[in-house]
């Protein structure tokens, strides 16, 4: 009750992308492509990892669990809802249910750029400082790396819904995306958006730029050491992982940067790069920082091939059952 005595306004429209039919069942399948295709190479990726004891203790694949964790997270925030509405076209979402998504979608998203640069500095550690890897990185830094990531994305949202929440909407409440967000809510309210872009600016627009320089500055010492050590072939290995790296961490922090450090303008472009971190980044991270590594593929391996056997096991069992029965009867 007191989410409404705050506002005039009990629910919001997303506007999507397009109002026509056609368009909408292309960008369903899409959507829904990227969404079971996400979530099953990511659940895949955390079968391999808690399976493995070996994987379960190593520092680099136990940061790469909680990073396929809050890409499923990420990927179910907006684009199962959206996956809805492009069939049904009932695209009302209540003030409740918009800053509930609000809320999530940058709780994860402020977690996995922490825990994107805390993976960039396991690299780090062990390229640059290989003799210290083992008391830097042990299991208690580990968990007290995590902790940090998931604090640090709580402690951004709720600064954020802090100041939406009780913010007056009037007027419109047509949202121009698929999902709420803080630039497209803001532009519905009848106060004066200053202080609002200001705290969008440093509290998101400041931290995705702070977070890409670290990011490229921990890959450049890194390529730059592995250049100095290692032979053509190894540098040219190194460089092709972390070029791929780059380019995934600027598909999720260039379209964070461009749209939350520009708050006067709004652009068409901002609801189709925002695709790029609610959905195409959490579907990509798997491809890159699993199925590049030769331990995680054969590990992925073996947890197919258990399944299949486990499946193929059951049949027979229940073939042979009804066997019997029929030789009983």
């Amino acid at each position: 009750m007191a989410w409404e005595n705050k506002t005039k306004l009990t629910d919001f429209v997303l506007l999507g992308f397009s109002q026509t039919w056609e368009v909408q069942l292309l960008l369903f399948f899409i959507f829904l492509f990227l969404y079971m295709a996400t979530v099953f190479s990511n659940i895949l990726i955390l079968l391999a990892i808690f399976c493995e004891s070996r994987l379960f203790n190593s520092p680099m694949f136990f940061l790469l669990g909680h990073l396929a964790f809050l890409d499923i997270c990420m990927a179910s925030v907006a684009t199962p809802r959206a996956l809805v509405d492009f069939l049904t076209q009932c695209q009302v979402i209540s003030f409740q249910g918009c800053m509930a998504q609000f809320f999530f979608l940058h709780f994860f998203g402020g977690s996995e750029m922490l825990l994107l640069v805390l993976m960039a500095y396991d690299r780090y550690v062990a390229i640059c400082h290989p003799l210290h890897y083992g008391s830097r990185m042990s299991r208690r830094h580990c968990i007290v790396f995590v902790l940090i990531a998931w604090s640090g994305g709580l402690l951004h949202t709720s600064v954020q819904l802090g100041f939406v929440i009780n913010i007056p909407f009037c007027g419109a409440n047509h949202v121009d995306n698929f999902f709420c967000d803080i630039p497209f809510l803001i532009r519905l309210t009848c106060i004066d958006m200053y202080p609002l872009e200001v705290m969008m600016m440093t509290n998101s627009g400041i931290i995705s730029l702070v977070g890409f320089v670290a990011l490229l500055s921990s890959y450049g010492i890194i390529l730059s050491t592995i250049c100095s050590r290692s032979t053509s072939e190894g540098t040219a290995k190194a460089i092709s992982t972390c070029t791929s790296h780059l380019i995934v961490v600027t598909m999720y922090f260039g379209p964070c940067i461009f749209i939350y450090l520009q708050p006067n303008t709004r652009f068409i472009t901002d609801k189709v790069l925002s695709v790029f971190y609610t959905a195409v980044t959490p579907f990509m991270n798997p491809a890159i920082y699993a199925l590049r590594n030769k331990e995680m593929k054969a590990a992925m391996r073996r947890v197919l091939l258990t399944k299949h056997s486990g499946m193929v096991s059951a049949q027979i069992a229940t073939i042979q059952l009804g066997e019997l029965a029929c030789r009983k009867h």
